[in-house]
């Protein structure tokens, strides 16, 4: 493994599912880290609603790291999208899980406070139109580019009453647009009042030398320090999520395996697609561990 460059993929909300611990707890160790965990958690069935989502994810991404961390080679990069980006800085080991899971429920806290002041927000996808054009367009319904998902794709966050009017322009323009079943409108000006009480949390956490470079979300620049850390963590909250870029410059740092922790396979895809040179797949894809790390032993000798 020792020509590999890997990459470690932390997602966002989207994927998460009843049975996404599933695989991790195969190792009795991650299962225990997984229980761990969960104590304390908020409770409720909702397991898509904000409170319930982050710190939830938060934990399936870093049990199944405990999982697979022993046969995997060292990461050269981690890069962690939205509420990833924070799994990401404990999976570098800058952070410890309980750190990260702690702050997770704090972020999610803070943007629903930012919702429930400003409510009636939405998330629109946009697919066909590139990026200058979809942020002029959607600029004119009062919505902000949240992230960037392509060169042609990307989502963005506003008000809800104007979201059947987006809709209805993008598909006049010859693009796709879709509305997300997501009531916050985060990585946009929406979440402003979120950036201080995180931008505190953070600086008040022990924070490690991370072991490995942590993409920023916020610009693609590669993380080595607390200070950078805390402004980058905290920024993206309310600024958009440049993860076309991420991808580019993980290609550009000479990236050669790429392995999405979990839950779900969006951002295995989308990196398949962007650089198919970079071997990627998710653990999604597998069926048991042992399954991961035959085909990362592959990986590297190819």
């Amino acid at each position: 493994m020792s020509r590999a460059r890997l990459l470690l993929l932390c997602p966002g909300q989207g994927d998460q599912h009843d049975g996404m611990f599933d695989l991790a707890r195969t190792n009795a160790t991650a299962s225990a880290l997984i229980d761990h965990l969960l104590a304390g958690q908020p409770s409720g069935s909702d397991i898509f609603a904000n409170r319930i989502a982050q710190p939830l994810i938060v934990t399936a991404t870093l049990g199944m790291w405990e999982a697979v961390r022993d046969f995997a080679p060292p990461p050269a990069l981690v890069a962690g999208y939205s509420i990833g980006e924070l799994s990401a800085y404990a999976v570098a080991g800058a952070i410890t899980p309980e750190q990260a899971v702690t702050l997770a429920a704090q972020r999610a806290q803070w943007m629903d406070d930012c919702q429930q002041a400003n409510p009636g927000q939405a998330l629109v996808s946009i697919t066909g139109l590139v990026l200058p054009q979809a942020t002029t367009l959607a600029a004119a319904h009062g919505y902000h580019i949240s992230i960037e998902t392509g060169d042609d794709t990307c989502i963005t966050g506003g008000p809800a009453a104007q979201a059947d009017a987006l809709l209805q322009a993008i598909e006049t323009a010859g693009a796709r647009g879709k509305r997300l079943p997501v009531a916050v409108a985060s990585h946009t000006p929406y979440m402003q009042g979120a950036v201080a009480p995180l931008t505190q949390a953070l600086r008040a956490t022990p924070f490690r030398p991370p072991q490995t470079p942590v993409l920023a979300g916020i610009d693609a620049s590669a993380v080595h320090d607390h200070a950078r850390a805390v402004e980058t963590l905290s920024r993206q909250v309310a600024e958009p999520i440049r993860w076309l870029a991420c991808m580019d410059a993980a290609a550009e740092a000479g990236i050669t395996v790429a392995l999405e922790l979990g839950p779900g396979g969006a951002l295995s895809r989308m990196l398949q697609h962007r650089h198919p040179h970079i071997a990627t797949r998710s653990v999604a894809d597998f069926r048991t561990l042992d399954g991961i790390r035959k085909w990362l032993a592959r990986a590297a000798e190819d």
